[in-house]
């Protein structure tokens, strides 16, 4: 029995463990099979406040860990396959462990980028691929950038990284756009951004120092081309890894939990979401921290009301059992 349970570590979950591990409530932290979230797959993180000079993101969540560990939060390594939230205390069914029951449970999960599933993609991740143009866009200053996608986002992307790359060619598998006009227009009204429509990728291509370029099939002739470029981002969504909840809380369209607005609290009094798994617009490191710190108050002030509500009805109890 654990009075709270936190499920992932990535910027979320590591802060929430940092907080209630101070607050002498020993959480226990179950990592799944990438410990450390999306940024251990990123290479220098120069956005998160309090490193001038940057820091390597496997490098910044293994100092959350040790510090989460260093106030008595404790780590299991597991897959959770199932939850239930009938009834307190809450339980766990988690590969490796067994059954383990807690009396509030804090989902930091997050949420995966989709791949394309092509050669050379995920090997280059970190070397020219990558999945957020927030995070990585600083990095191809007066380069020549590749974005896959035909949606919102991938409209999105390309705008935001003309700030820095010489061009952007947006390649898209089909002739039509998936996006809304009004990104459509946006992309198409900005000189920076070509188009590759009608193209399905095919390999990322990389040399000794990162990705040269992205191997397409022309969908209008048949044959293969290569777009040269320094960067291949790819932007066809995220999903955020809620499956093993079995439905049991509120999410939107697309899986994204639902909080109750201005908290962390979800549908079920005890159980708490934060970081990408309930946010699918800012997708931060450091907004997924602070929204871990949100999460941990919030348990911390269920637990404390949890035990102020217990020990009323056992004071009343007793004063009916004297009468």
């Amino acid at each position: 029995m654990y009075k709270t349970v936190i499920i992932g570590t990535g910027p979320g979950g590591l802060t929430a463990a940092i907080y209630l591990a101070r607050a002498n409530l020993n959480p226990l932290v179950i990592e799944g099979p990438e410990p450390g979230g999306q940024l251990t797959t990123t290479t220098e993180v120069e956005n998160f406040p309090g490193f001038p000079d940057g820091i390597m993101g496997p490098e910044l969540m293994d100092n959350m860990r040790k510090q989460a560990e260093r106030f008595g939060a404790e780590f299991k390594s597991g897959w959770v396959n199932k939850v239930d939230f009938s009834k307190r205390p809450f339980t766990l069914t988690v590969e490796g462990m067994g059954e383990v029951q807690a009396e509030s449970v804090i989902i930091s999960t997050g949420a995966s980028a989709k791949y394309l599933g092509i050669p050379g993609e995920k090997e280059n991740v970190g070397r020219g691929v990558s999945t957020c143009a927030t995070c990585d866009g600083f990095f191809f200053r007066n380069k020549k950038i590749i974005v896959v996608g035909g949606g919102d986002s991938a409209m999105e992307e390309a705008n935001y990284l003309t700030r820095f790359a010489s061009e952007v060619v947006l390649v898209n598998r089909r002739s039509e756009l998936r996006a809304s006009k009004i990104m459509q227009d946006r992309a198409r009204a900005n000189g920076k951004v070509s188009w590759g429509l009608n193209k399905t990728p095919l390999e990322v291509l990389a040399g000794e120092r990162g990705v040269i370029g992205l191997k397409v099939t022309n969908n209008d002739t048949g044959l293969e081309e290569v777009i040269e470029a320094d960067g291949v981002f790819i932007a066809i969504g995220h999903t955020p890894n809620t499956k093993f909840l079995g439905g049991q809380l509120t999410a939107d369209d697309h899986g994204y939990l639902l909080v109750k607005p201005g908290t962390t609290e979800m549908n079920i009094p005890g159980v708490f979401a934060c970081g990408d798994v309930q946010d699918s617009r800012y997708r931060q490191a450091i907004s997924a921290a602070g929204s871990g710190c949100m999460a941990a108050l919030d348990c911390e002030r269920f637990l404390e009301d949890s035990h102020a509500n217990s020990e009323l009805i056992l004071a009343g109890s007793g004063a009916s059992e004297g009468n």
